[in-house]
């Protein structure tokens, strides 16, 4: 694999540590800032928003530019946003630098898995994307938990500035290791041709996949320390090594599916969500003992990130004229996966159906996953294939790939 993989990992390491540290900074920030713990959880919030709407716009705005330098500049604002809360006066200014962070978020994974799949063969495509997000989920492994004990110990403003320095390193590994081949602008084909390219059904149900199976995992994620210290018995203190043990479990699913999606990307799609749904059904059953708690936590981890490079791969399929704007909408959607996921597990508990339910309708979301991922599959096999005449006067004629004859 190309060596400039490592710098988009490295830029998605920075990324990812910045996304989840919030969490477990909230005490922190709302004590230093003499604010309420749920007035602190709207930071989270204003990432989130961030990258829904960063997402697709950056990547329509800069669609003529050069993938490469429009890597850089993400990574720049990203450093900007980053410096940017750390010297926050006031709660109002965190959050307008933490809406700031989010936006280059999802742009910078939608064009990183451009530029990823470009320097691969068509075989490798799904893997050189998992390598990609490798950084992601070993930010969950050790960039979250040391940052947040810097936090603890040197003040939240200090984590931010550790994660700025992560992002200038990231821009370094960029300019130097990212091939000169993508200083050159994409393919010019306009806004208007980008957003077009979003018009089309297999897209919308390849999106909806994602919402509906990483809604299913946020679903349980979000309540995932209620249910080990109320189901499972855990003490408080021992849900952050119980957390490293979801991301070892991210990280080996995440490997996992960029292998498999290589060889059949559909079946690899079915089965995660399939594996998903089985895994949230038994945590009730799980969740009655530590060291099966603890299995559940891993196996939620890796059937949840089994799906990662197969859906962003999917996405991009689908929208080949567009790739970069299609899949940072991707990104945006594991987004509103988080928001929806978890505003579902909460109704869920508030509903008084037990510590675990949260688990429990994030299977029936998974469920729902397969349920549309097999409806895009019906939608594929009624679609006529475009003749070769169409390819050439819409200029795109798309290189014959495994993939897309499953």
């Amino acid at each position: 694999m190309p060596l400039a993989l490592l710098a988009l990992a490295v830029g998605a390491f920075g990324i990812g540590t910045t996304e989840f540290v919030m969490m477990g900074l909230l005490p922190d920030v709302a004590d230093d800032l003499h604010i309420s713990i749920p007035t602190a959880g709207h930071l989270v919030s204003a990432y989130a928003l961030g990258v829904v709407i960063g997402a697709p716009l950056l990547a329509a705005l800069t669609a003529r530019m050069p993938r490469r330098n429009v890597l850089i500049g993400l990574m720049a604002l990203f450093v900007v946003g980053n410096a940017l809360s750390a010297l926050a006066p006031g709660h109002g200014w965190l959050l307008a630098a933490r809406f700031l962070s989010g936006l280059p978020h999802g742009a910078f994974f939608g064009v990183g898995a451009v530029v990823a799949t470009g320097m691969v063969p068509p075989e490798r495509k799904a893997r050189s994307v998992s390598l990609m997000f490798l950084g992601l989920t070993v930010a969950n492994v050790a960039g979250v938990p040391v940052a947040t004990l810097m936090g603890q110990h040197l003040g939240w403003r200090a984590t931010f500035l550790g994660v700025s320095a992560i992002g200038v390193a990231a821009i370094a590994a960029l300019a130097l290791l990212i091939p000169r081949d993508h200083a050159h602008a994409a393919p010019a084909t306009g806004l208007r041709g980008e957003l077009a390219a979003l018009r089309s059904l297999p897209v919308w149900l390849a999106l909806l996949t994602t919402v509906a199976g990483f809604g299913a995992l946020f679903a349980a994620y979000s309540y995932i320390t209620p249910m080990l210290t109320g189901a499972a018995g855990y003490a408080e203190a021992s849900v952050t090594l119980l957390l490293a043990l979801f991301g070892v479990g991210a990280t080996a699913g995440n490997l996992l599916g960029g292998r498999l999606a290589d060889h059949s990307l559909r079946g690899t799609l079915s089965g995660g969500l399939a594996s998903l749904a089985v895994v949230l059904f038994l945590f009730p059953l799980l969740m009655r003992a530590e060291w099966s708690a603890a299995l559940a936590v891993t196996l939620l981890g890796m059937a949840a990130f089994v799906t990662g490079s197969p859906l962003q791969l999917m996405v991009m399929e689908k929208a080949s004229a567009a790739p970069s704007l299609a899949s940072s909408a991707n990104q945006a959607a594991f987004n509103l996966a988080n928001a929806g996921g978890a505003w579902i597990g909460g109704l869920a508990l508030a509903a008084g159906f037990g510590a675990t339910s949260p688990a429990v309708a994030g299977g029936a979301l998974a469920v729902l996953g397969l349920v549309v991922a097999a409806a895009s599959y019906t939608v594929d096999r009624r679609r006529p294939e475009p003749t070769h005449a169409a390819r050439v006067v819409t200029g795109h004629v798309p290189e014959p790939t495994e993939a897309m004859h499953r």
